[in-house]
């Protein structure tokens, strides 16, 4: 193996040629605040943006007089609203409860469908590996979303599937704190909190003005030294990293 081949391998994946993007997210706000900026970037370059939504996000709400129902139809809307306004164009939802998640291999086949459905060139998922992360939903999605990417290439997976195989060429990681990749969305900055602010139901004016505040100051951050303004950090890694490579983290 020649010095070229080994760099390769332990670098991530380049995502700058990609075309279609799967956006997974466990709840219907979850792609907006943690990579909205990333999103309306690719989408502007022409790239076909899909969303995948797990949960309906039916406790997300803090009014106590809407039943779990009017809920989940509320966080619909905003969801599609949000998205479209970011340039996402085709949305998918599994049929899960907010806080029901619990079975990663069954989630990973409900996944593996869509992605051999959709054939994205990448995925996008939470970083299920996220220190301190205590909402399940989010573990298990990126657990599972990372099982579907690494297993939806195979010709019989999931059982009895009617699809065919399709490996995407990377896995995105969301929400990490070991990012490898930085996208600039230094002219996506505002897009992404408009978008964000689309979501009524989840953001008071007083939380869109603090979270504003933390990722202008993280996005300031990632992009030091980079020639641009403002950033989106993701954890970028091939199908090779996910299986028996010890070096996954230091990529």
């Amino acid at each position: 193996m020649d010095i070229s081949t080994i760099s390769a391998l332990m670098s991530p994946p380049d995502l700058s040629d990609c075309r279609k993007l799967l956006c997974i997210q466990p709840h219907p706000d979850d792609n907006e605040v943690g990579l909205g900026g990333t999103i309306a970037s690719f989408a502007e370059k022409g790239c076909e943006i899909h969303y995948l939504t797990v949960t309906n996000g039916d406790l997300g709400a803090v009014d106590e007089h809407l039943s779990s129902a009017e809920i989940a139809a509320i966080r619909a809307h905003e969801l599609e609203a949000a998205g479209r306004s970011l340039g996402a164009t085709v949305f998918h939802q599994l049929d899960h409860g907010d806080g029901t998640l619990e079975h990663i291999p069954a989630l990973a086949e409900e996944i593996a469908e869509i992605i051999r459905t959709v054939q994205p060139d990448v995925i996008f998922c939470p970083d299920p590996w996220l220190s301190y992360e205590a909402h399940y939903d989010h573990i298990v999605t990126g657990r599972a979303a990372a099982q579907a990417f690494l297993s939806s290439g195979l010709p019989l997976y999931p059982r009895g599937t009617s699809t065919r195989p399709w490996q995407p060429k990377a896995i995105s990681f969301y929400f990490t704190s070991e990012p490898n990749t930085v996208i600039d969305i230094t002219d996506h900055f505002e897009r992404k909190f408009d978008a964000m602010a689309l979501h009524r139901s989840q953001f008071s004016e007083e939380m869109l003005g603090l979270y504003r505040i933390y990722f202008h100051e993280q996005g300031r951050q990632l992009a030091e030294g980079k020639g641009f303004g403002l950033g989106e950090g993701l954890k970028v890694l091939s199908p090779l990293h996910l299986h028996c490579f010890v070096e996954a983290r230091k990529i």
